[in-house]
């Protein structure tokens, strides 16, 4: 008879440490109310310090578990330190959403180096040190862990407009996701991503400004998607029941990526 439920589908999180980056608003927040609500301790990380204490009160006001700590993804020691709060706080930590990331919002060839450098700083050298800063300290205490990196559809398909190297560390993020699957599977540790389309955010706010307004009417659906809809990708790739995926970049688009067929 088999071990495990009918089904096997449990997204409880009782016991469980995560780390989520890129906290302050969006889908960052989204995803900390989430994993708070089916019981994990969350440690809420960016560097609008005020905005992670109000995140962290509501989700305490609601009987979950929240820390609010300052951190700046292009600051190595700051997403080291990052860590060491949530482990002092809670434990080690054994969920690592790698969330945080900005936009370019230039053309490529009218970047300044010091965009360059932030940019690639935010969306990729940053998670890269934070999922190595995670996976050792879960490699030490001989625990399993999930690692949800964020990518986005721009990985796939990248249709100009001054975002090139957006896209690019978006590719990057899923190829460091395949890797570091790999390289980690030996110690029980998945890491996956989520690409997500066009989603409601504090990002896509200032991309709609641009682009002149809404563009739902645009979209293949006629609506722009919101965070609440990605609820249970992310539930599903950190919960037991997905134990067996791991290197998956999986991609939340609302069918924006279609082609119109003339």
């Amino acid at each position: 008879m088999s071990d495990y439920p009918l089904p096997n589908n449990s997204t409880d999180l009782t016991g469980r440490v995560a780390l989520v980056t890129g906290a302050s608003s969006g889908l960052g927040a989204r995803f900390a109310e989430v994993l708070a609500s089916q019981g994990a301790a969350v440690v809420l990380a960016a560097r609008r310090l005020d905005r992670l204490e109000a995140l962290a009160d509501r989700i305490k006001a609601a009987g979950g578990k929240a820390l609010a700590v300052q951190m700046d993804a292009t600051d190595a020691d700051s997403v080291v330190a990052a860590v060491a709060a949530g482990e002092a706080a809670f434990g080690t930590v054994d969920i690592l959403v790698n969330n945080a990331g900005m936009p370019d919002a230039q053309r490529a060839h009218k970047m300044s180096t010091e965009l360059i450098d932030q940019v690639l700083g935010v969306n990729l050298r940053g998670p890269w040190i934070l999922a190595c800063e995670v996976a050792r300290r879960l490699i030490a205490a001989e625990k399993p862990g999930r690692i949800v990196n964020i990518s986005s559809v721009a990985h796939f398909r990248y249709d100009g407009g001054g975002a090139a190297l957006y896209a690019v560390t978006k590719t990057a993020i899923a190829r460091m996701t395949e890797a570091l699957a790999v390289e980690w599977a030996h110690y029980n540790i998945n890491v996956n991503a989520i690409a997500p389309g066009m989603f409601v955010s504090e990002m896509t706010d200032g991309m709609f400004a641009r682009m002149g307004g809404d563009p739902a009417p645009h979209l293949p659906r006629k609506r722009v998607p919101v965070p609440e809809q990605m609820d249970s990708t992310l539930l599903y790739l950190v919960a037991p029941s997905s134990e067996c995926v791991t290197g998956a970049t999986i991609r939340i688009d609302d069918g924006q990526s279609a082609r119109t067929r003339m």
